[in-house]
């Protein structure tokens, strides 16, 4: 599943939980998806099969599971974990040690049920403030996306308008290869390298990989900078990384393009430039360039976390996907 998948169905789980609530009885320190190992009127079998013991030995403050899982609501066991419902906001776990250990680490205060310490409950504002960056964020997004549709859209009239511009330059091509062997003037002898130029350059943007869906189309031959208070950097997709002091001095190369080299299921999200000018008796200049979903296209900040390895955060709608609809997004959902 997608961040921006996730993000949404957590935004939605977060709404529909804060606007109704039902809490459903089980032991202290339990998650629902629990509940019915803990059932009251049966012995109680250690999660890890060890061994079965009477339920009123559940959370009695003594370990009797090597697994914990006899103590969910109390400190007895050192391995053990506490379930924090907190209604409003996410649900969560926390070791079994900060149980009433005098800090709130449950939002919904319920793990300092025994301390004395003071809480208060603060997970329908923890919700409310997620909740309000997460709509934010799908709605940039959703921006993103519909701009994408528009780029690709445009990319792939671009490609059919190269691909005939290509046909005739080979026509034409043909016919000039023709004539010269007819004619041999100089003029159409003089023509003839800045037409097999043009088709060089056509075959080569033509191949390119500029998305599945050519998304990526619109960034070649284009430039983005971005000035910090030393350098100007200069990413020109699919082209060259340089960086050049502010005031006055000669470019440096960071680096040439060299492939798409994001993760297995996202590769178009990280683009890499190598063989850029040698650093003082050091490797040469590279640099990533992480692609993030934005209405805008900009070089948003840049970096140089490792001597002579750049590193440059890019926005663009071209990586943004399509938001999941209502009903997937309710059929993802397992637990309230």
């Amino acid at each position: 599943m997608s961040l921006v998948k996730l993000l949404l169905l957590m935004s939605l789980a977060l709404v529909m939980r804060a606007g109704a609530a039902v809490e459903i009885q089980r032991p202290r320190g339990v998650p629902l998806s629990k509940r019915q190992f803990y059932e009251e009127e049966k012995p109680f079998t250690c999660l890890d099969g060890s061994r079965t013991i009477p339920f009123d030995r559940v959370n009695d403050d003594y370990c009797d599971c090597k697994d914990g899982s006899d103590e969910p609501g109390t400190a007895a066991c050192p391995n053990g974990s506490f379930h924090c419902t907190n209604a409003g906001f996410r649900p969560a776990f926390i070791p079994s040690s900060r149980i009433n250990d005098g800090i709130c680490d449950c939002c919904d205060t319920t793990d300092e049920y025994n301390s004395g310490a003071t809480c208060q409950n603060t997970c329908r504002e923890l919700g409310r403030k997620e909740r309000e960056s997460l709509q934010k964020m799908a709605e940039v997004t959703r921006e993103g996306f519909m701009l994408k549709q528009q780029l690709i859209h445009e990319a792939k009239k671009g490609q059919e308008e190269k691909q005939v511009k290509l046909t005739e330059f080979q026509s034409t091509k043909k016919g000039l290869e023709e004539k010269v062997e007819a004619l041999r003037t100089v003029k159409e002898i003089a023509e003839e390298p800045e037409k097999e130029a043009k088709e060089r350059h056509l075959k080569k943007e033509i191949g390119f990989d500029f998305g599945p869906s050519a998304e990526f189309a619109y960034l070649y031959s284009q430039c983005y900078e971005l000035s910090t208070s030393e350098y100007v950097y200069r990413l020109c997709p699919f082209n060259r990384v340089s960086q050049k002091p502010k005031f006055g001095g000669s470019e440096t190369n960071l680096g040439l393009w060299g492939q798409w080299a994001g993760p297995e299921d996202n590769i178009y999200a990280v683009m890499k430039y190598d063989h850029g000018t040698g650093c003082w008796q050091g490797p040469n200049r590279s640099t990533t360039v992480k692609l993030t979903c934005g209405k805008e296209t900009v070089v948003t900040s840049t970096s140089e976390p490792s001597r002579c390895e750049y590193l440059m955060e890019f926005t663009t709608p071209a990586v943004c996907q399509e938001p999941p609809s209502l009903e997937e997004a309710l059929h993802g959902h397992t637990e309230l």
